[in-house]
């Protein structure tokens, strides 16, 4: 006769400490359970609404200027710096995580409109309307500790003085060259006093100058003649120039994809352009209400923020046409610089009221360090969420954000606008001989011509 036993080793469900979990056994069978869509939708529902619960986005705000903060720079050697220059003149480094200034670099007399740092830090440029380029000696060793050291000053290691105001500039990714824009795009090499290069197409005055990432010897701007431009140091002249109906005030390359990138506009949208193919735009990205100041990507390419004239900062996905978060708050005013952290956790806003603002990159994320079973039940829950974004109830909640009343206003206005303008454009299609006025899609609208 044969006798079936159920055996069961003790140490397989026996905890070896009191600490420790209880083993749980599971059977991933789906047939065993049916109501496995319905759970998981639940759960999603719950996510979504104490995501909304959770999202404080806003960490604190850094005060010390006496001017609207006018540029950003950050540092590569440490997270927690950041530099910041105002509209009188005054720059300062910021130790993000004590909110205070570390130290203050006096000397210009007019507003700063430029800073930079070179590839290894421990050289900080800025320029102004002043017309003088100033080079700065970086105290690193004071980031290590910022309780003795919170206000000292810094004399400028050169001074270089030109013979046109400054609008802006930036550094080589890889290299010692640094650009200044203004009246002319000016290449520098820090060891000399005077340009090693200049640039000019037009007289126009150039708001802002990007290095590629990819290319040390490529550089963009954006002028006040509502063109976008193109320069190869290695050639005499610029490359190509793009012009639109409105002008940029800024732009900045995806370091993940460095034959792309995005120009905030003064029409309150932002576009997307691949530099190998500047006849259109690859996404508008919409949302503000009022003109984008200005932008910067996050280290992973996949996100950028936007800084505009409507007080709001907003994310947005590269490949997305509306922003996935809109931050706001009752005393910030226009904003005129933006910048992410290195490692993509934080946001940095400078605005009109004096203030820097600290802010979350993902609001409802938890702030310290997560147990390794909190982080999986945070990545459980997310993936949950994008299974089931596409139904109406989770889509609502993750969608919805709570705008100031004169920014949903002149939203819903602007809104009303566009559609009269699209309902007479579509009845004068009508009234028309068929095909004599082609339908051209909003990618290609803005852009007037392209000149090489």
């Amino acid at each position: 006769m044969r006798v079936k036993v159920i055996s069961r080793s003790t140490e397989e469900f026996t905890r070896d400490r009191s600490q420790d979990l209880q083993k749980v056994f599971r059977n991933y069978d789906p047939g065993l359970r049916s109501q496995e869509k319905a759970v998981e939708y639940t759960r999603a529902l719950n996510a979504a609404k104490l995501e909304k619960i959770f999202a404080k986005p806003f960490i604190g705000a850094m005060d010390g200027h006496i001017d609207a903060v006018s540029c950003m720079a950050k540092n590569p050697n440490h997270l927690k710096a950041i530099f910041s220059g105002s509209m009188d003149g005054d720059i300062r480094l910021w130790d993000i995580a004590a909110r205070k200034t570390v130290c203050q670099f006096p000397g210009h007399q007019g507003a700063v409109r430029g800073l930079t740092t070179s590839t290894d830090g421990d050289l900080l440029v800025s320029c102004g309307v002043d017309c003088t380029v100033r080079l700065w000696k970086v105290p690193m060793l004071k980031m290590v500790d910022t309780s003795d050291h919170t206000g000292d000053t810094s004399q400028p290691s050169a001074v270089y003085t030109w013979k046109h105001a400054f609008w802006g500039a930036d550094h080589q990714w890889d290299g010692n060259l640094f650009a200044t824009v203004g009246a002319q795009v000016d290449i520098w090499d820090p060891n000399r006093s005077e340009p090693v290069n200049s640039f000019e197409w037009g007289k126009d005055t150039v708001l802002s100058v990007r290095f590629d990432p990819g290319d040390c010897n490529i550089l963009i701007t954006s002028a006040s003649d509502r063109s976008l431009t193109l320069y190869d140091l290695r050639m005499s002249s610029p490359a190509r120039k793009l012009i639109m109906k409105t002008r940029c005030n800024s732009v900045c390359w995806n370091p993940r994809e460095p034959m792309n990138f995005t120009a905030a506009n003064e029409d309150t949208n932002c576009y997307s352009f691949d530099a190998r193919r500047l006849d259109e735009a690859k996404i508008v990205h919409k949302g503000h209400v009022s003109a984008v100041m200005d932008i910067d990507y996050s280290p992973t390419g996949r996100e950028f923020v936007t800084g505009s004239y409507d007080r709001t900062v907003r994310i947005f996905s590269y490949l997305g046409d509306h922003s996935r978060e809109i931050y706001h708050t009752k005393r910030m005013q226009r904003v005129f610089c933006v910048k992410y952290t290195y490692d993509g956790t934080y946001l940095v806003s400078g605005s009109d009221d004096t203030n820097l603002r600290l802010w979350k990159s993902k609001a409802s994320e938890q702030l310290g360090v997560l147990l390794p079973r909190e982080r999986k039940k945070q990545e459980y829950l997310d993936a949950v969420k994008e299974r089931y974004k596409h139904l109406p109830e989770v889509k609502r909640i993750v969608r919805h954000r709570h705008l100031p009343k004169p920014i949903y206003k002149a939203a819903n206005l602007r809104r009303t606008m566009i559609e009269a303008e699209n309902r007479k454009e579509e009845r004068r299609r009508k009234h028309s001989a068929p095909g004599s006025i082609a339908v051209q899609p909003f990618r290609k609208r803005r852009i007037i011509k392209e000149v090489e």
